[in-house]
């Protein structure tokens, strides 16, 4: 099995370098890395000494690609429109995409990832609330983005809207749940839940930010030497704090990191009790990606959703 596997790599090597002297790149090695939750990653040592990272998935998954390097160019849009000298994260940048043989191909930028500081945090923090800020210069004060994409690997609905309300409820808990009603997995009291998200979220007016989407910890790090980066984007324009709320899912960010968003760029009353609303749409999404216990996490928030908002 280990000789397969060695084979296996070795002829995506032949495959990898031939597209890489393509566009003149000389591949010298290439071995896998981890960070890939739905893709293989690989890290990609070139001969003049520099290195790429490169995505590979079966070629039905090319469209998820697509979108990542359409929400990456669309961030790095953004920070270009920041009007400060202060750093923000560093974004990976996508260099080319392709089909290969059978398999999907995402070339993108080199990050070196390793660094850990509560500084660093902090910087990640107040980037993160510039690039957000940033992102208002190129709004219409409309709710979506001009395609649908992914979260994960599942289907991200975009379908623009004037209101915050409605995009909410009905592009993402109406959309969440209705996958998992589909898969005989409906969940108790879900209707009621959805009648009462835009009565709830009606006195909250937050402007259409440009938001990572998908911001969770293995999504963001520290760049080792200093400074910090975001990366595997589910783009859309939305309330920014949907990045904040996901960021204290899933082991969540360092304290230093919403101490610097706070800084930069305070979140306005009431924003702690919508934290667990918006992180439901990431609950759902888990549920039906992979089942198991997060259906009766998803089921748990909706209840205590019912009685805190009631």
């Amino acid at each position: 099995m280990l000789a397969a596997r060695a084979s296996g790599v070795a002829m995506q090597q032949q495959v990898m370098a031939r597209w890489l002297a393509q566009q003149g790149l000389e591949l010298a090695a290439m071995q896998p890395v981890g960070g890939g939750c739905i893709h293989r990653a690989w890290q990609l040592d070139l001969r003049d000494g520099s290195r790429r990272f490169a995505k590979t998935n079966r070629a039905a998954l090319l469209p998820v690609l697509e979108a990542e390097a359409d929400g990456l160019a669309a961030l790095s849009a953004a920070a270009a429109l920041e009007p400060t000298a202060a750093p923000g994260p560093s974004i990976p940048e996508p260099l080319a995409l392709a089909e290969l043989e059978g398999e999907a191909v995402l070339l993108l930028s080199w990050l070196e990832l390793g660094g850990g500081s509560q500084q660093g945090w902090q910087e990640l923090g107040q980037g993160l609330a510039r690039l957000h800020r940033a992102g208002l210069a190129s709004s219409d004060g409309r709710f979506g983005w001009h395609q649908s994409n992914f979260i994960g690997s599942g289907p991200q609905h975009n379908s623009w809207r004037s209101s915050w309300a409605s995009f909410f409820s009905e592009q993402r808990l109406g959309v969440q749940l209705q996958l998992a009603a589909n898969a005989g997995r409906a969940l108790p009291q879900a209707e009621a839940l959805l009648e009462q998200v835009p009565h709830w979220l009606a006195g909250h007016q937050p402007e259409a930010c440009l938001v990572h989407g998908d911001l969770w910890s293995g999504n963001a790090g520290l760049l080792r030497g200093g400074g910090s980066a975001v990366f595997d984007p589910a783009v859309y324009r939305a309330d920014r704090e949907v990045d904040l709320a996901m960021a204290r899912l899933f082991g969540g960010f360092p304290a230093a990191f919403f101490e610097g968003y706070s800084q930069e760029w305070p979140l306005p009353a009431g924003h702690l009790q919508r934290v667990e609303l918006y992180n439901l749409y990431h609950m759902l999404n888990h549920a039906n990606l992979f089942g198991g216990g997060y259906w009766q996490q998803s089921a748990a928030s909706i209840q205590a959703l019912l009685r805190t908002w009631s």
